[in-house]
């Protein structure tokens, strides 16, 4: 339920999008439409483009709190460095908070993380500039997946089934900024799971219609089918309830959403946390809110409230 009930309590809010990171393109198309659900919705909402304009914007006092929709790091406000420039200005804002975000957009440390607690995530290799490749998927084993370690969206992902194909993968994902990483493939199902607050949404299990969820499943193909709830019964329940403990592991807070492999055995592999998931017309995020009975406006709406967790001064945005 929402806590909130007059928009004038949110104030003027600034929903920051775009940026300069690889993902703008997708910031972009979900800042456009969250900033349209809150002014639906009687919010003084208005778009910045980026991480200067935004700060210049609120040292002139300009706006009360910050609608956090870009994606991404190096420019994305996902990976801590706007969240901590928040903190040091004082200004409310959705979403995790400096950890949280810093530990889920690095892959190779949130994984870290989940194995010191032993929850479970795929074999992993942290793979720094000028590894020796080759090596670490000998001992991975094929197939195996390579990507930057601090990229989201899918973006530079390979899929390597035989080493004759790897040293193309790690040319593609070493066009980004940052390690890389390897880790086992786990072939069976792809879910994921939304956190809103401490509520956990129904899973979604994707199917897309080529070799797997990659950018063009995700923001462009029209033929991807999403299954909501992915599991029933006890199985959904013990995803969710692993979601969660994921989420939490790595501090993270407001909303968010886990990424889940399901193998042919039944179980669940961990595989990241997006602290600023996308909430375009594709996006999974605005599904599951959907199944749960949660519209896309009181969805963008819920998700501004959790900034009066960071005003409260709640330590890892919770009571």
């Amino acid at each position: 339920m929402s806590k909130i009930t007059d928009p004038a309590q949110f104030g003027r809010v600034a929903v920051v999008m775009g940026g300069s990171s690889a993902e703008r393109e997708v910031s972009l198309d979900s800042g456009r439409n969250v900033l349209a659900a809150l002014k639906t919705r009687g919010v003084d909402a208005h778009a910045i483009d980026g991480i200067p304009a935004l700060l210049d914007a609120l040292r002139a006092g300009h706006f009360a709190r910050v609608f956090n929709i870009l994606h991404g790091q190096h420019g994305g406000g996902e990976d801590g460095v706007l969240q901590g420039a928040l903190e040091s200005l004082n200004v409310p804002y959705t979403g995790s908070g400096v950890l949280g975000s810093a530990l889920s957009m690095d892959k190779t440390r949130s994984k870290r993380v989940w194995q010191s607690l032993g929850l479970p995530t795929p074999k992993f290799a942290a793979l720094p500039r000028g590894a020796d490749v080759h090596a670490a998927a000998r001992e991975i084993g094929f197939p195996l997946i390579v990507k930057p370690a601090c990229e989201g969206s899918s973006v530079g992902v390979t899929r390597v089934f035989e080493e004759k194909d790897l040293d193309a993968a790690v040319q593609l994902a070493a066009r980004y900024p940052g390690d890389l990483l390897m880790e086992t493939l786990i072939e069976g199902d792809e879910l994921t799971v939304a956190v809103l607050g401490r509520e956990v949404l129904p899973s979604i299990h994707i199917v897309p219609q080529g070799a797997f969820y990659d950018y063009n499943a995700k923001y462009v193909a029209e033929d991807t089918r999403y299954i909501c709830p992915g599991l029933d019964g006890e199985a959904e329940a013990q995803l969710r309830a692993l979601a969660l403990v994921a989420f939490d592991a790595l501090g993270c807070s407001g909303w968010g959403r886990v990424d889940v492999m399901r193998d042919r055995h039944g179980r669940n592999w961990l595989l990241e946390v997006n602290t600023a998931p996308g909430m375009t017309s594709h996006s999974l995020v605005p599904k599951a809110a959907a199944a749960a009975g949660i519209g896309y406006e009181e969805l963008c709406w819920r998700v501004l409230e959790t900034s009066f967790d960071h005003e409260r001064g709640i330590p890892g945005g919770r009571a």
